[in-house]
Order: C-alpha cells, then sequence, then structure tokens
C-alpha cells in the first residue's frame, strides 16, 4: 500500500473512532438567583456599609475633640514652663541673697547684743518679711513644678488617646472602603434586566410599606407647622437635592445622611450630634403622630440611617452611594423612630 493510501487509512480509522466516541456533557447553566434574593443581598450590603460608615464618622468626632484637648493641653503646658521657669529665676535669686547675707545669729541674739534694741527689732521684722517671701517662692516653686509635671502627664496621655483614635479611624475606613467594594462587585455581576427589576422591587416594596404606615393612622394629622428653625433646616435641606451620597461628607458638594442632617440644623442655628446613632440617642424623642416638618425620622435597629421630615409624609434624604440627595417616601427603610433636634433636652 502507497503512503498516500495509508495516511487516508489511518485518517477514516481515526474519523470513525471519534464518531463513535461520546460527546463530554456540556455543564449547565449557572440558575438565575431571584430577584427579590438579589434585593435582600443588596440591602443588606447597603445597611452594612452605612452602619460602619457612622461607626467611621463617631469615631471622627471623637478624633476631632482630642485634638482639640491636645492643643489646649500644649498651650497650657507652655505656660506653666514659662511660670516654672519665672520660679527658678527666683529661688535662684533668694539663693544667691541668702549666701551673700549669711549669718548664724537669730534675731533674738540680735536684740541681746545690739547697742539699739529696737532696731535690732525693726531689723528682725525686715528679716522675718524676707524669710517670708522667701518661703513663698519656694511655694510658687514647687507647685509650678506639680503643676508642669501633671500638665505633661496629661499632654503625653492625650496625644496617645489621640494616636489610637487615628489608628482605629484608619481601620474603620478601611472597612466602609471593603464594604463599598463587595456592593459595587454585586452590582457589576449583575444584568441590566436583573438591575432593572431588583430596583422596581424595591420601589414596590417601598410604596406598599408607605401605604401600610399611612393606612395605619400612625402618622396622623399631617397639618403641624415646622418651627422658625425647623423651617431653616428644611430649606437648606431642599437647596441640597441633586447633589452625591459620600461617605463621611458634610458638604458642600457632598452628604452621608447624618452629614446632611446635623448641617441643615447647624445652618438653622441648633448644633445636634454628627451621626445618626447620638442623634437618636441625645434628641428628645417624638412619636410619629406628631411629626412637624424639621423633625428626624431615625431608620433601622441600630439607628444607622437618618432623614429630614418634609411633611405628607415626605422626607429628604442622602439615601446611599451611588444615589443622589431626594425626596422620598418616609417609610423607604424601616423606621425606628423621631427625634426633634429644637425641642427640650431629653434626659438620658
Amino acid at each position: 500500500m502507497s503512503g498516500t493510501l495509508l495516511r487516508l487509512a489511518c485518517t477514516a480509522a481515526i474519523a470513525a473512532q471519534v464518531a463513535l466516541s461520546p460527546l463530554p456533557a456540556l455543564a449547565a447553566p449557572e440558575p438565575q438567583r431571584p430577584v427579590a434574593e438579589l434585593l435582600t443581598d443588596l440591602q443588606q450590603l447597603y445597611r452594612q456599609t452605612e452602619q460602619a460608615t457612622e461607626t467611621y464618622n463617631a469615631t471622627a468626632e471623637k478624633l476631632t475633640a482630642q485634638r482639640a484637648e491636645v492643643k489646649r493641653l500644649d498651650g497650657e503646658l507652655a505656660k506653666a514652663r514659662l511660670a516654672l521657669k519665672g520660679s527658678q529665676s527666683d529661688a535662684g535669686r533668694l539663693a544667691r541673697e541668702q549666701y551673700q547675707n549669711s549669718s548664724n545669729f537669730s534675731v533674738y541674739v540680735r536684740v541681746l547684743l545690739a547697742r539699739d534694741p529696737q532696731q535690732a527689732l525693726d531689723e528682725g521684722h525686715v528679716i522675718g518679711r524676707v524669710a517670708g517671701e522667701r518661703a513663698a517662692t519656694l511655694d510658687r516653686l514647687t507647685g509650678a513644678e506639680k503643676h508642669a509635671d501633671a500638665l505633661a502627664k496629661s499632654a503625653r496621655k492625650a496625644l496617645d488617646t489621640q494616636l489610637t483614635l487615628a489608628e482605629k479611624q484608619k481601620k474603620q475606613r478601611d472597612d466602609v472602603t471593603k464594604r463599598l467594594s463587595d456592593v459595587e462587585r454585586m452590582l457589576a455581576s449583575l444584568t441590566p434586566q436583573q438591575r432593572g427589576e431588583v430596583s422596581q422591587l424595591e420601589q414596590d416594596g417601598v410604596a406598599e410599606a408607605q401605604r401600610r404606615l399611612t393606612d395605619s393612622g400612625a402618622l396622623g394629622a399631617d397639618d403641624r407647622p415646622a418651627s422658625a428653625e425647623g423651617g431653616q433646616a428644611v430649606r437648606f435641606a431642599l437647596d441640597q437635592i441633586g447633589k452625591p451620597y459620600r461617605w463621611g461628607a458634610v458638604g458642600p458638594a457632598s452628604f452621608d445622611c447624618s452629614g446632611l442632617t446635623s448641617r441643615a440644623w447647624a445652618r438653622a442655628g441648633t448644633p445636634i450630634p454628627r451621626t445618626s446613632q447620638e442623634q437618636w440617642a441625645r434628641l428628645p424623642h417624638v412619636p410619629l403622630n406628631s411629626l412637624r416638618p424639621g423633625d428626624l425620622v431615625i431608620y433601622f435597629p441600630e439607628a444607622t440611617h437618618v432623614a429630614l421630615y418634609l411633611g405628607g409624609g415626605k422626607v429628604v434624604q442622602a439615601p446611599r452611594t451611588g444615589e443622589n440627595i431626594k425626596v422620598s417616601p418616609l417609610a423607604a427603610n424601616p423606621v425606628l423612630g423621631a427625634v426633634r433636634p429644637d425641642a427640650a433636652p431629653r434626659r438620658l
């Protein structure tokens, strides 16, 4: 058999063998997850991110206060050291005078030996006064040394606290960044159709929650006017509509949820705590059926989100990463309660 015929025969045999071999099974396509499950996971990621953000914000507030305390103590320590230097100079001067005018004779002996006892007594009074001044100078020196030493210890401790807070803040910033990356990865994994379905399902859920809240009568009559301060806070918040949410931001170009509410009330002349958790803990609580424009609505059991009430069952809020400040139904998130910044202080 020629070489050409041999090659043709081999090729035909191989082709027949391949044709008779079973084909490998194709991998079954991964089933799409239900839209409701995707929405639940996404909302959980958003909630965890906002909780981490509020924790970061609280540490940032503490760090700012601690830096101010370190600066104050450093200023006091500088003054104390100047006072100590002055006291040391006075003590040195008195030591030199005592050395130059030293005498082993007591005032009593000088009176006995003096030709003019009255003059000796007068000199004794002067000597006694000088001795008193020396004692006072030494007391000032001792007190200044103790004060400077105490301030130095306090300053070192305050600085250590500042460094600890700075390290804690860095870790919390990294935690927020990681959680934001998780959100971004999940959103990137969704098809455009899935993203649309998730968004629609979320809107439907908010609308249903708002209907239930309204039908329950929990909001009560909605004819309560805003206070003067509350009206100012509302106007400020409405002026920010369209600006982006950015975690840790307090304006003017962007805000996070509590950054918006705290800045709005600060503009109204009523400073309030920076974070939603502190706003819930420290401001007077009001029932939902007593809401008036300007009150703050707090969300989630951990008080990790906040919005400003507008009236008519609406709030203005900085929602979350990727969204802009907007007007939303009050029930856009699970409601924890409400607080009123310009009410009488709450007793804790």
